[in-house]
């Protein structure tokens, strides 16, 4: 067990998923006000000088030109900044659609101590060819161990995530985790990182983190998903929540 609190949560934000993130950024502060929030917004890390990746655009789609692959969204990769930005302490990635169903602060209740990363450890090979609004579904290894990430920046196999490894690695190679070994990378419970159609729980068991991996609830054809009522419930009650990216 882990006593010590997450200091910061970074959320991925894209601008085709604004209402997604502030859903995400809505649903965390409804249960822990206090944690900082920030949002991983890749024209400002450019300007930055921090995220030098060279992209493109190939069928209206952006396109890592380092991995030779398609990039579902804005943050693909700079999630992987996350221990450069928060610096010390224990540091929460999430994706953007996703919707927390509890205190993030529960998150340290049952974990191993002294890991690099940790993540719910799925066993992901979505069948489908498409996801999200007609982005490519990219297989990899470790698919989707990667969308929910707890860093413990303080460990010292972390300062391997240099930026130079952040801009010149294919992107596989760093969702895959390749700048650690196996035994630093703990497991959180899979509750976790719930995938809406694909993760299965308890009878008595609930989601903490509901990820809405295949598509949001406001695209069509995913709209009578599991959580799909509870999403657009806080919908408006989240309006004006991406206009600051950090709280």
């Amino acid at each position: 067990m882990i006593n010590s609190p997450a200091t910061s949560v970074w959320i991925g934000y894209d601008p085709r998923q604004s209402t997604a993130f502030a859903i995400a950024k809505y649903s965390l502060k409804k249960y822990q006000r206090h944690i900082p929030i920030m949002g991983l917004v890749l024209d400002e890390l450019r300007e930055q000088g921090l995220y030098r990746r060279p992209t493109s655009r190939k069928n209206c789609r952006l396109w890592d030109d380092i991995s030779e692959a398609p990039m579902a969204t804005e943050f693909s990769i700079s999630r992987f900044l996350v221990p450069h930005l928060a610096k010390i302490g224990y540091a929460l990635f999430c994706d953007c659609d996703v919707m927390f169903m509890t205190n993030v602060a529960r998150i340290f209740d049952k974990l191993e101590n002294g890991k690099a990363v940790y993540c719910v450890k799925h066993k992901h090979e979505p069948d489908d060819q498409l996801k999200m609004d007609n982005q490519i579904q990219t297989k990899y290894f470790r698919k989707n161990w990667s969308s929910v990430m707890l860093f413990n920046c303080d460990h010292p196999s972390n300062k391997k995530l240099t930026l130079d490894l952040v801009n010149t690695l294919p992107g596989r190679d760093l969702h895959r985790f390749c700048w650690l070994e196996d035994d630093e990378i703990g497991e959180l419970p899979p509750e976790w990182n719930y995938l809406v159609g694909s993760s299965y729980l308890n009878e008595n068991q609930i989601p903490a983190i509901v990820h809405f991996t295949n598509g949001l609830p406001d695209i069509k054809g995913y709209e009578d998903q599991e959580y799909a009522k509870e999403w657009r419930a806080m919908k408006p009650l989240s309006v004006g929540a991406f206009s600051n990216w950090k709280v």
